[in-house]
């Protein structure tokens, strides 16, 4: 497994990370036996990375996670680097209705995340989207108190901007910062990209296939279920939907002219964007880990890039990436 480091103060991690979501909620019904063969199949192939949220299945990810760690080998468990989102507010029918990043806030999430992990401390910590009540110094500061008493190794951002990021630099280190980062959401390159390396921070991209979307595997007419999320998603609606689909069969004839598939290209690309990128995917079934772990071994020289370009240029994706309500709650897209 190659590894890439997470900015000049994060841990060593591998070049790609398993983000866990869809394992408990938001793409329709899940299968925990699946989920948790998919999660051993991840560790023993030398992903060390594993991204959760404490309000993944209000705690039911978490859970997950740390029964499928008590099934490995300890060495393997001691490889094993968790990232936790917190602060996201749900209700009882599983509805967001906000965010709370008061420093009391952060400690109790905290507690609870360790206990549903059966673990001592938290190796990643971050807010899943700033708290527009309190300043991020607040927050950030009371993680890093969870830093110096042992509980989180490392201090990371989601989804926030430039001006946030520095704020956040200045009261302590900052490992890296989630962020979405695709072929077709490449909104990080203007500012936040720039400005995360010239402070040392390190990203962790998620949604590197659009949730499914440029993963090759989508079909036109496709019907949802009623709990998967991607029904409301502007990007999956009508001609945006058609547009979206039209440039990945573009990308399927550079990747059929390469011998791979188009999530491996789509995934390869992402890890061509820098050393300091290191990709989430978020497989649910080991034959999808299996695919997406497949892109390592793809190099993209500079035609292959040249032609990626012109097949999805910048800013070439029809619809946002969140309903209008999320959207006004990413500081990134300020």
């Amino acid at each position: 497994m190659q590894t890439r480091t997470l900015g000049t103060t994060g841990p060593q991690t591998s070049v790609l990370g398993l983000g866990c979501m869809g394992m408990s909620a938001l793409y329709g019904d899940t299968d925990r036996a699946e989920s948790i063969a998919t999660l051993h199949a991840a560790l023993e192939a030398g992903v060390t990375l594993l991204d959760t949220g404490d309000f993944y299945g209000m705690g039911h990810n978490e859970l997950l996670i740390g029964e499928a760690l008590r099934g490995v080998p300890a060495a393997t468990r001691e490889k094993a680097l968790i990232s936790v989102k917190f602060g996201a507010l749900r209700t009882v029918e599983g509805a967001f209705s906000g965010y709370d990043g008061r420093p009391e806030a952060v400690k109790n999430f905290a507690a609870y995340s360790l206990q549903r992990l059966g673990t001592d401390h938290i190796d990643i910590y971050r807010i899943a989207r700033l708290d527009p009540a309190v300043p991020i110094e607040e927050t950030v500061g009371a993680i890093a108190e969870l830093v110096e008493a042992g509980h989180v190794r490392h201090i990371g951002l989601s989804e926030v901007g430039a001006d946030s990021l520095r704020r956040a630099a200045a009261v302590a280190p900052i490992s890296d910062l989630q962020i979405e980062y695709s072929l077709i959401s490449r909104g990080i390159e203007d500012e936040i990209l720039p400005t995360a390396r010239e402070l040392g921070i390190g990203i962790t991209a998620y949604g590197v296939l659009a949730r499914g979307l440029i993963s090759g595997h989508w079909q036109r007419g496709r019907t949802l279920a009623a709990n998967d999320f991607r029904g409301m998603s502007p990007r999956f609606q009508g001609e945006n939907l058609d547009h979206n689909l039209d440039l990945v069969d573009a990308l399927r004839e550079i990747a059929e002219q390469k011998g791979v598939s188009v999530a491996q290209t789509s995934i390869a690309w992402v890890l061509s964007r820098g050393e300091d990128i290191v990709p989430l995917i978020g497989a649910r079934r080991r034959d999808r880990l299996a695919e997406a772990l497949g892109a390592m071994e793809i190099t993209l020289d500079a035609d292959d890039l040249a032609a990626i370009e012109r097949a999805v240029p910048a800013g070439a994706a029809a619809g946002d990436r969140y309903p209008a309500e999320q959207m006004a709650r990413l500081d990134s897209e300020r």
